[in-house]
């Protein structure tokens, strides 16, 4: 009997929708979520074949769209050890994905595992989750019928982070070895991290309360969980926006993309002079911290902000440890705020490297580093321990009680970072832990630089694929010629830098400025947009602000 036998009939209850093209990208599929039926039951497939062809170690499905609209949903597979899908399955879940036919569908899968020399004999194990997104249900019935239909074992954890999938999936996976990563539960994941948080910060000053925005997600009764778990006055925090049963609240005026986006504070939420806030997104996989001053003035402390806080910690850290030979490195994307950069490599004086937009080229990058620590602007990172560092950590034999305390509280780091994937919460603790032991209030965090004014602009054109980078996508190769009207226009304002990237779900590209003021900032944007538009067939009517 065919290992594909069931496959056919449990694929004709759900079919793909007609004229809709899917394509997998840096976030998995995310579109409608009713249009996303056919598309998660198929993942189910690939998780399972994903499985085999790890000889059995479990794969993570995870239905979530972060910090999308409620009416969108999507679905992401999870590598062994947490990561994201290693990038060449990547096509195979599009052509599983935008297969016409049940009898496609089988045909793809047996391509699949002939190319990938797949034993079928090994039953599949996939770890499976979801957050508070209304079309979760139907989503998770469709992913259920793809594991049955491959007799995959698989285990539910229910409603939950997307990073909490990652790490249940690198707990299981590292079960019983010498590189444990953990218990695979709630409760596993709140007291590994709850009492790393307790170790670095026992004995200094209490803070004051933490207000966390959680985006009316599934942060919300997940951040009251780990609360009552470290069930400690160095985690006294106070949540808004965490309604997870009213429908058409999620992510709206709320989370971290509306904080970072729109430079304000969430609804629910109002800023006094001193006190503490940060916003997770909808699936708490991003975090950005904020304040108010004196004068009323909204201040943000975005990725970059976060990034160079713990790489600061890091270093000193490092320093104190005596451990020569071990350096900490920085990956940044293009949207990183420049002032950062220039902050990182001046003051701190740490090796910097860029990568192109998305976690997973990040999360490469910093895999090659002794300790790198990795943040999108957005608030989407975490730091990795290669394995070369630990070893170093371990073979140092300390002689004063200095270096002692510096290394006991490196392992104690690592224990407190998700280093499987960007996580909100733990992030959250990492940066209290930072300013907990430094006395430090966010303003005096904020004040280690200070950003360069930057615009965001969105353009749209007939074609986002004529438009081809390099450089970490801080350099158009294509159209012709682009690049350099862009480089004449960026000449023209003090400390200008200017980028060009298609947008990788629409047919639009990003216009990203920075300059001395605000008011160069604005014009740099809006003219580099103008000759995007102009030269590069932008569609519809030419706004009005683009010069």
């Amino acid at each position: 009997m065919s290992a594909f036998a069931q496959v056919a009939e449990y694929s004709s209850k759900h079919p793909k929708p007609a004229d809709t093209t899917f394509e997998y990208g840096t976030a998995g599929f995310r579109t409608i979520g009713e249009t996303l039926e056919s598309t998660v039951f198929r993942a189910g497939l690939l998780a399972a074949l994903r499985s085999q062809s790890k000889q059995g170690q479990v794969i993570g499905v995870m239905i979530t769209a972060s910090h999308n609209h409620e009416r969108d949903n999507g679905v992401k597979l999870v590598d062994p050890m947490g990561e994201m899908l290693q990038q060449s399955w990547e096509g195979y879940c599009t052509d599983m994905a935008n297969a016409s036919s049940d009898s496609q569908v089988v045909d793809i899968l047996a391509s699949i595992a002939q190319l990938e020399g797949i034993d079928m004999s090994i039953r599949p194990k996939v770890a499976y989750a979801r957050d508070t997104r209304p079309s979760g249900p139907l989503l998770q019935s469709a992913l259920e019928d793809g594991l049955a239909a491959l007799d995959v074992e698989a285990t539910n954890f229910g409603i939950v982070t997307t990073p909490q999938l990652h790490y249940f999936v690198r707990c299981l996976n590292t079960a019983n070895s010498p590189s444990s990563y953990g218990e695979p539960t709630e409760a596993g994941y709140n007291t590994k991290y709850g009492q790393a948080f307790l170790r670095l910060v026992d004995g200094k000053p209490l803070p004051s309360t933490l207000h966390i925005d959680a985006a009316n997600g599934v942060g919300a009764p997940q951040v009251r969980k780990l609360a009552d778990a470290i069930g400690s006055p160095y985690f006294n925090i106070e949540v808004h926006n965490g309604d997870i049963d009213t429908l058409g609240k999620l992510n709206i005026d709320c989370g971290a993309d509306y904080v970072k986006s729109n430079q304000r504070s969430p609804v629910g939420t109002t800023l006094v002079p001193g006190g503490r806030y940060c916003s997770f997104d909808g699936d708490a996989d991003r975090i950005v911290y904020y304040y108010g001053d004196d004068h009323g003035i909204f201040h943000l402390l975005d990725g970059d902000k976060i990034s160079t806080l713990v790489a600061t910690y890091l270093r000193d850290l490092v320093a104190a440890a005596g451990v020569t030979d071990l350096q900490v490195g920085v990956v940044q994307t293009a949207y990183a705020n420049g002032s950062s950069t220039s902050y990182i490599k001046d003051t701190l004086r740490l090796p910097t490297v860029f990568a192109k937009t998305g976690v997973k080229h990040l999360h490469h990058e910093a895999e090659k580093m002794s300790i790198g620590a990795y943040f999108e602007a957005n608030g989407h990172g975490t730091v990795l321990f290669n394995p070369c560092a630990v070893e170093k950590l371990q073979a140092v034999r300390p002689e004063t009680p200095a270096q002692a305390d510096a290394i006991d509280r490196l392992w104690a780091l690592r224990d407190l970072i998700n280093e499987s994937v960007g996580d909100a919460m733990s992030d959250m603790l990492l940066v209290e832990t930072i300013l907990i032991c430094k006395g430090w209030t966010l303003e005096q965090w904020d004040a280690a630089y200070t950003d360069l004014p930057s615009r965001l602009l969105k353009v749209v054109v007939n074609d986002r694929n004529i438009f081809k980078t390099t450089d970490a996508e801080q350099k158009l190769t294509s159209p012709l010629g682009l690049q350099d009207v862009v480089d004449s226009l960026v000449a023209k304002f003090p400390k200008g830098r200017s980028f060009v990237r298609p947008s990788g779900t629409e047919d639009a590209v990003r216009v990203y400025a920075e300059a001395a003021t605000r008011s160069d900032c604005d014009q740099l944007a809006y003219a580099v947009a103008g000759a995007v538009f102009d030269t590069a067939g932008g569609r519809g009517v030419r706004p009005a602000e683009f010069l």
